[in-house]
């Protein structure tokens, strides 16, 4: 296998290496398929793209194909072995040697309605939109892995799901978002100039984060023309966001976060909104 240059000590994650070598050798022993999502995975394709990767997590999220909860019990009994034990949800798990949580969320054959369903205390989880967005994941090489990841508009689109989800736990899908739209201008220039140069404005002048939420959106539209459930789901997400500035929660965390008005972050949701139209 050809090896990156990129390595994890760039990725500035602590013990990610460990981890996604623990997590590697399970899913291929299991014969699953997996996929890194969440802010590792935003941070991984932004530093393949020589630009300094968002913020380090001792969260590591991914997502597995598998048909049943019998596959998923022999999966957790081999997380377990590895000294890795099942904290709050079913789907998480903590190692206390690398101080990481890992969610080990599963979606395909096992989903009914787009919902897995957990005996252990009836709890459910939601995986709305892992479907449509993992059919075609990115493969990003960190030194001699493989991560498949989805791409960072499908990124976009799960991260709106599941903040909306849980308000109140996921503020930080808020700021994986923004960080999304602040690199997609500088590392998908050829892609904007070439098919989307209509997004430039003439009589204004030039707003990289406008444009750059307005190209995500229309390229987050591939992934909701596969599921109206989706689309709805993102649809009603944007409109309770774009009602007004000041009752926004998404322009008012993104304006916290960029030291600007309310009023331009939320320019910057209704340039994402314009691109899904």
């Amino acid at each position: 296998m050809s090896t990156s240059k990129k390595t994890y000590k760039d990725l500035s994650i602590p013990f990610f290496k460990e981890v996604f070598d623990i997590i590697d050798e399970i899913m291929v022993c299991h014969k699953v398929p997996y996929y890194l999502i969440g802010a590792s995975a935003v941070a991984l394709q932004i530093l393949n793209e020589d630009r300094h990767p968002p913020r380090g997590t001792k969260d590591i999220d991914f997502a597995i194909m598998i048909s049943s909860l019998e596959e998923f019990k022999e999966i957790t009994k081999s997380f377990e072995e590895k000294g890795f034990n099942k904290v709050k949800a079913p789907w998480t798990f903590y190692s206390e040697a690398y101080n990481i949580a890992i969610d080990v969320l599963p979606f395909g054959e096992i989903e009914q309605n787009d919902t897995i369903q957990f005996n252990e205390r009836s709890v459910d989880l939601h995986v709305l939109g892992f479907k449509e967005v993992l059919e075609n994941p990115k493969e990003v090489i960190i030194e001699d892995k493989i991560a498949n990841v989805p791409a960072l508009p499908g990124m976009v689109v799960l991260k709106l799901v599941s903040w909306s989800d849980r308000p109140e736990e996921r503020e930080n899908d808020l700021a994986d978002i923004l960080k999304i739209i602040e690199t997609y201008y500088h590392i998908q220039w050829d892609e904007i100039v070439e098919n989307h140069f209509d997004t430039f404005p003439e009589d204004e002048e030039l707003d990289q984060l406008m444009i750059a939420a307005e190209v995500l959106g229309r390229e987050a539209k591939v992934y909701m023309v596969k599921s109206k459930k989706l689309s709805s789901r993102i649809n009603d997400i944007l409109d309770s966001n774009l009602k007004t500035a000041s009752d926004s929660a998404i322009a008012k965390d993104w304006a916290v976060k960029l030291n600007r008005d309310v009023e331009y972050t939320f320019s910057i949701l209704k340039a994402f909104k314009r691109g899904i139209r």
